[in-house]
Formats: structure tokens, sequence, C-alpha cells
């Protein structure tokens, strides 16, 4: 190991965490696995291990220019990641120029990720196209560019501050959750470990020097080994099988646990890929795969793995059946796959509330589709897909001269350029002449759900239908990149369920499970979504908030009752939160308080059944 990156916390000083360090290596072999997405809460030696890694592949690249660790930071634009137009030669040269990004500067070493699940879509995105293709092609700003990417994609991410969509969780090759051990004594070999790196980091990794680069010896042999290790047609048809048997969508992870299995048996020095080795990529690629729902358990059971590997050696002994004779003419398709698959659609959008009940209220009706809630006027938030935004994922609607724009607009700034110019000699932009686009598309909001819980709603029925409907809304909160909150009130006060987060699957279990019961203490619900309005404008200002109310508008805590929940309503409003009233009154003698809530907030009212979009659908149609 060479000297400067002697300091480094070495790879193999790491306590416990063997799955972690195993699918770093495993993708250190083989970068066309995909990546690593690690989960785990903070303070688990996540950033540690990636940068130990790193220091370990630049011993195996010692010989190149590889090895490097390039970190991308949350707030990176498309133009950093990928690279663009250099603005400098072009206005100073009138020449065509490509400036690299960090995909260019990330080849043959590792790219990192922290907080993946914060970084926007469309960038995750683009890294793993870059990272499963190992080259990156630009075309755009009038520029065709293309260049090698290979490298080692690795994120982090806490779920409890969100997780990724499963269409993204689907593009890492493979995840492994980490978590603090609650063993005794390997916690206090960690705290050992880490007191004594402290103490002396360059003593500390002159220790385990020879451990690391034998790891990284063993790294360049399978490196070398792996194009010639041989993949069995019995191995292969157990790896389709265990994919079938965890109904998998498409084939994405087939050809992952292929590649795994044939990076792990190149690093145990094998020529062959083994049950064994199938097994261990089995756990590193599928249990981020079964997640089609944000409320899904994560992880795999070990004896649903057992059960289906035993099925797959059915498969794997068996001789491959010959290809089916076509359909004769006139014959249907066989009613078995037209129907599973009408069966996965239907789950996809409508989906099973979470198994958890309630304390009191009884088990949430079924999820549904909901009709879409957006917050008025034009915002400047985060890019996502609930109300309209400027932002820099949206599609160009104009120009501006200043630095209001988002990305050049070359066309604009040639035409100012042209305009300028006295004819005499070629057009060369000038600086003044930059032109920036204008963007509108869509933000993610800060969505609080506000609960009425009191014993006016806490009818066994009607509690289960609210609670199916805040489910509901939630899972379109999720689609629809929010953040979400959730705030109940009953008795004496309100009580924060869920501060804001962008985890769906946090946020359903807190849904799906509170006390019911008492008075109805509006003006406490109306408050305390206010103090949060207030104190998320100061942490984000640029995400606008939507206030979600789901009650049927009595109001009965307290002294005055109504009078404070008047004065709370203004009080929302001064803040400039968005509201929407969902009226949750099932009497047969409606009262329409909740109405009279909506017009005091300037919010609209729907009854609860008119939350679902298939109802919106059916009135459309009707008066057409």
């Amino acid at each position: 190991m060479t000297s400067p990156a002697a300091a480094h916390y070495p790879f193999s000083a790491i306590v416990g965490h063997d799955q972690l360090r195993l699918a770093l290596v495993l993708c250190a072999v083989r970068p066309e696995i995909g990546g690593v997405l690690i989960r785990g809460e903070k303070g688990t030696a996540k950033s540690t291990a990636v940068r130990a890694l790193a220091t370990i592949l630049a011993a195996v690249d010692q010989d190149g220019d590889g090895g490097r660790l390039v970190e991308l930071p949350i707030g990176a634009t498309e133009d950093r990641v990928i690279g663009s137009l250099d603005l400098q030669k072009v206005l100073r040269d009138g020449e065509h120029a490509f400036s690299p990004g960090l995909l260019s500067r990330a080849h043959r070493g590792v790219l990192y990720v922290d907080e993946v699940n914060l970084l926007h879509d469309h960038l995750v995105d683009i890294l793993l196209d870059a990272a499963a293709m190992g080259r990156v092609h630009i075309e755009r700003d009038g520029v065709s560019h293309s260049h090698d990417a290979r490298f080692v994609l690795i994120g982090t991410m806490n779920p409890e501050e969100g997780e990724l969509r499963p269409q993204l969780l689907d593009r890492f090759g493979l995840t492994v959750d980490v978590r603090a051990s609650r063993d005794v004594d390997v916690r206090t070999r960690v705290i050992r470990q880490r007191l004594a790196y402290e103490a002396d980091p360059v003593g500390f990794a002159a220790g385990y020097a020879a451990e690391d680069a034998d790891t990284a010896r063993r790294i360049a042999a399978a490196r070398a080994r792996v194009a010639d290790v041989v993949l069995p047609d019995s191995e292969l048809r157990r790896i389709a099988a265990l994919c079938a048997a965890f109904d998998v969508d498409g084939m994405r992870a087939d050809l992952v646990v292929a590649r795994t299995s044939v990076a792990h048996a190149a690093w145990r020095g094998a020529d062959t890929v083994t049950e064994d080795d199938i097994r261990v990529a089995a756990e590193l690629a599928l249990p981020h795969r079964r997640r089609r729902d944000p409320f899904d358990d994560p992880g795999l059971d070990q004896s649903a793995l057992d059960e289906a590997l035993s099925q797959a050696n059915e498969s794997a002994e068996s001789e491959p059946e010959p290809d089916p004779e076509p359909d004769p003419p006139g014959g249907g398709e066989s009613p078995s796959s037209s129907e599973r698959l009408e069966s996965k659609e239907d789950s996809a959008v409508t989906g099973a509330a979470p198994p958890a009940k309630s304390k009191s209220s009884g088990a949430p009706a079924p999820v549904f589709r909901t009709r879409a809630l957006s917050v008025p006027g034009v915002g400047e938030g985060a890019p996502g897909r609930r109300s309209r935004a400027r932002n820099r994922s949206g599609a160009v609607v104009g120009v501006s001269p200043d630095d209001s724009g988002d990305g050049m607009h070359l066309f604009a700034t040639l035409l100012a350029a042209a305009n300028r110019s006295t004819g005499a000699g070629p057009v060369r932009p000038a600086p003044d002449d930059l032109r920036r686009a204008v963007r509108e598309g869509r933000e993610g909001n800060l969505v609080i759900f506000v609960v009425d819980a009191s014993g006016s709603m806490a009818a066994r029925d009607r509690m289960s239908a609210v609670s199916g409907a805040a489910l509901s809304l939630l899972r379109d909160a999720y689609q629809r990149r929010d953040k979400v909150a959730v705030i109940t009130f009953r008795g004496d006060q309100s009580q924060l369920l869920l501060p804001p987060t962008s985890s769906a699957y946090i946020a359903g279990r807190r849904l799906a499970q509170f006390e019911t019961g008492g008075k109805t203490p509006l003006a406490q619900g109306l408050l305390a979504a206010r103090d949060m309005v207030a104190r998320e404008k100061v942490r984000d200002r640029g995400r606008r908030s939507l206030v979600v109310m789901l009650t049927d508008g009595r109001a009965t805590g307290g002294p005055d009752p109504l009078g404070r929940s008047r004065t709370a309503a203004a009080l929302l409003v001064a803040e400039g939160a968005a509201a929407v009233v969902v009226d949750c009154e099932t009497s047969y003698v409606k009262l329409g308080l909740a109405a009279t809530l909506a017009g005091q907030l300037g919010a609209p009212v729907m009854r609860l059944d008119e939350l679902r979009a298939d109802n919106l659908t059916q009135a459309v149609r009707s008066v057409a």
C-alpha cells in the first residue's frame, strides 16, 4: 500500500459487516453487476467502508490511473455529472468544446453517492445507466461526445430519510442492509478499533497493510479469472427458477444473479459456478427487487430462500423442455399468462394496505388510486410530480438574459450575438449575449396529513375508511416525490405521529396504527400544522406545503372550540400554506362543518368517496 493512502481506515479493520464487504468486493471484481446500495442507520460505517474500498482499488490499479474515489454531491446538476459545453471556449474562441463531468473522473475508480435517496431521480437514472453500460454518450447543446465510464457505483442511504422508488432500486445490482450490532463483545471491539485508529492512524493502518494488500491481490486475480469462469446450463436454470420463484419483475434480477455468481466463483478462486455461489448472489441481488410497493417490508426471508432453492434444484437437474408448438389458428392465449399479467397490473395500481392493525379503529380499508391534489400557483421547489414549478427538470418555456434561468439556451445566445454583430467577420458570442433557459415542470411538496382521531370519527367502519384514504393519499405522495408528515388530534391535544420524511414505509406503518376516541380539538390540529409549515419554510424555502385535513369538521375540545378553530385556521392561512379538506362526515343529517372549515382555510372540500380517481373518471364519462 502507498504511504499517502496509509492513513485511511483499513478495509480489513472493519469489524463485522461481512456481507457489505463481500458486496463491495464482488462489484470491484465485476463492475457490470451494477453497483451496491448500502441501506442503514447513521453511524454504521457505511462511508468508512466505501473509502476503504477506494484505497484497495488504488492498490489494484497502481500501474494505471484508476482507483480514485469521486464523491457526487446531492446538489449536483446534470451538467456537472455528465459534462457539458465549455462555455468559456464557446464565448471566447467560438469553438465547440466539451467539458467532462464527474462520470469521466470516476473512470476506473469508485463513484460514491452519499444519501442517494435524496438525489433527484433523473440523475440516479444517469448514474445507473453509465454504471451498467461502462460508457457515457452525450447529445446536448449542439455537442456529441462519448467516453468510457467504467466505475464501481456505491450509494448509501438512511431509510428513515426516504426510500428510493422501486424502479430505481431495481437498477442497483446489489443491496445490503447494515445495522449496529447488539452484541456487547462486537460493539466493544468496534470502539477499541476506532480509538486505536484515532490515536495513531498511520500505525494502525500499517498493522493491516498486509491484509489489505492480500485483498487487493485477490481482487486483481479474480478480475483476471472472471472471464473464464464457467456458468453451467444446470446452474443457469437454477438461477432462472430461483428468480421465477420469487416472482421478480423483468429479467434484470436473473442477469445480476448470474454476474454476481460468476464474480463470487472468481473471488474464491474457482473455475465453475456452484449452488453456493448462487445462494450468495441471491442474498445480495433479490431482497430489494421484491419490494413492489412502498409499504412492503424490506429484506429476504431465509426460510423463503431455502424453499425457493429447494424448488430450483428440480429445474437445475431436469432437462430443458422443447420449445412449445405454435398455437393453432383461432386458438386463444393460455389464460394463466394473461391473468397473471392483469393481476400484476392491478396490484401495482391498487395495492394492499399494510398488515398492521390500528389500536382501536380496525384494519384500514384497501388502498386506491386518488385524485390529483396540487398547490396553486408556480413554485420553485425540487423536481417532483405534484405542483407546477420552475426548476431544472422541466420543459423550456422561455428565455432569460439573467441568472433566473437554468442552463444555457444555445439558440437564443447565438441569436443575441447575431443581432449585436456588425456583419464583418464571423459571429463571436460575448458574455453579455448569454441567455438562459426558463424551464417549467413539476415539484414535490411537503404534504401534511392532519387526521381527526376523535370520538366523532372513531366508529370502526368510518375510521377504517379514513385510514384507507390516508394511506391512499400517502401512496400518491410517494409517487409524486413529496415529503410527508402526519399529525393526529383527539382528546385535548394534537400529536405529531410522523415528522417530515420521504419514507412511505415508515409513514404507512404510523398511519395504519394510532389511538382514537375522545373530544375533537380541531384548533390544536390546525395549530400543529401551522407550526410545522413555519418550521419547514426555514429548513427548505423552496418546498411548498399542502395541508390535507381529514375531518368531519366538528370542534368540541376546550373553551370556545369553534372560535379557537377559526383563529387557528386564520393563522394557518397567514403562513401561506395551501390546504384541502376531506369531509369525513357520514351521518344521515349533514351538518356541513367540514365545508365551513374549508371556507375559513380558502380551501376546496371533497367528500371521502370523491378522493377516488375512478369516481372522477366515471363522472367525466357520464357527462360525455
